[in-house]
């Protein structure tokens, strides 16, 4: 009995340990399959990023004047919309506002923040101004300096450039992501302006320097609506007073229902521009110019839609103007100058 008892005992000590660490074996299988389960979940609820493709245009006018086709004539060529490359700008769009972001926008308009300091390698101009490696101008820019390398900076942001702050913005030297353009780049605290996290960018604005048209683009529901398709005239290369449009993707930041305009090379008011609303450095959409301070509105020009002639700021039909004006607000409406 002895013998027979230690036996069982044995025995019984023996599946009592055998199902002990079966029951572990399991346990760990369970918790491979929760985890393979889990990642499985991420994977199907990770969205793809939104290409040009997957971006719908409609057309729904709630400004029909002066509209342009698709395509159409000018002199003995044809100049068009350019809606892929649109499309692929509306995707970037869709993509950056899906992140969690706290927006900023770089500003320093007339140098109202103060001169930005010399950048590394720079050249002068045609305009005899300090530019960077990349075109950009000193004057009414911002410096950006390389990560935690703050004596002189690399190069220039534009006014109006839009930003995702990634340090307190209470710093001396803030931290910031380019949207509008590459890069993280420190910079100093005076030159940014904290939007916060709860922007939805649904109008946008898209002005052709190579077609000399402009569109107003709504987001209405998931998809994009175009508001409107004009002609527009922009900046010209002549210094040293007038210069072409910038190229980019910037913030509206003010509006103005008259902005007026000094005699080249003068202090004098030569006259002003309606409805304009300031998107870089002295470049603003605005109507027609009124060559007179005390003039009426001019509503149209035969000039609209043919050649770059403006003094960097993009024409359009006053009445055009006025709408952009009343639908893309300050700090909540992008503009994009492509080419």
């Amino acid at each position: 009995m002895k013998i027979y008892f230690n036996l069982g005992l044995v025995l019984f000590s023996s599946v009592f340990i055998s199902c002990k660490d079966k029951t572990i074996v399991e346990s760990d299988q369970d918790t491979l399959t929760r985890d393979s389960i889990h990642e499985k979940h991420k994977e199907e609820k990770k969205i793809p990023p939104q290409t040009a493709e997957d971006v719908i245009l409609n057309k729904e006018f709630t400004f029909d004047k002066y509209t342009l086709e698709d395509t159409y004539p000018y002199k003995d060529t044809t100049r068009v919309f350019q809606w892929n490359k649109i499309k692929e700008k509306l995707a970037y769009v869709e993509n950056f506002q899906r992140e969690k972001i706290t927006y900023a926008v770089l500003q320093n308009y007339k140098n109202m923040n103060g001169e930005a300091p010399t950048v590394k390698n720079f050249t002068r101009n045609d305009y005899t101004r300090v530019s960077d490696s990349l075109g950009v101008e000193r004057y009414q820019s911002v410096p950006l300096y390389e990560i935690e390398q703050t004596k002189i900076p690399t190069l220039y942001g534009r006014d109006g450039s839009l930003v995702k702050l990634i340090s307190s913005d209470t710093l001396d030297m803030v931290r910031i992501e380019g949207i509008s353009f590459s890069g993280t780049w420190d910079v100093p605290k005076r030159y940014i302006k904290t939007l916060g996290d709860s922007i939805r960018f649904n109008h946008i604005v898209f002005v052709d320097v190579t077609h000399q048209n402009i569109t107003l683009i709504e987001k209405s529901n998931s998809q994009w609506a175009i508001r409107s398709m004009n002609p527009a005239t922009s900046g010209v290369h002549k210094p040293p007073y007038a210069m072409e449009t910038p190229v980019g993707m910037f913030i509206i930041q003010e509006n103005k229902p008259k902005m007026f305009y000094q005699k080249d090379g003068s202090t004098e008011i030569e006259g002003f521009a309606p409805y304009a609303s300031r998107f870089t450095n002295g470049g603003y959409i605005h109507g027609v110019p009124t060559n007179n301070p005390k003039g009426n509105i001019i509503e149209y020009s035969p000039t609209l839609g043919t050649i770059p002639r403006s003094h960097m700021c993009v024409r359009t039909a006053s009445s055009h103007a006025k709408h952009i004006y009343d639908n893309a607000k300050p700090l909540q409406s992008l503009v994009f100058v492509i080419d």
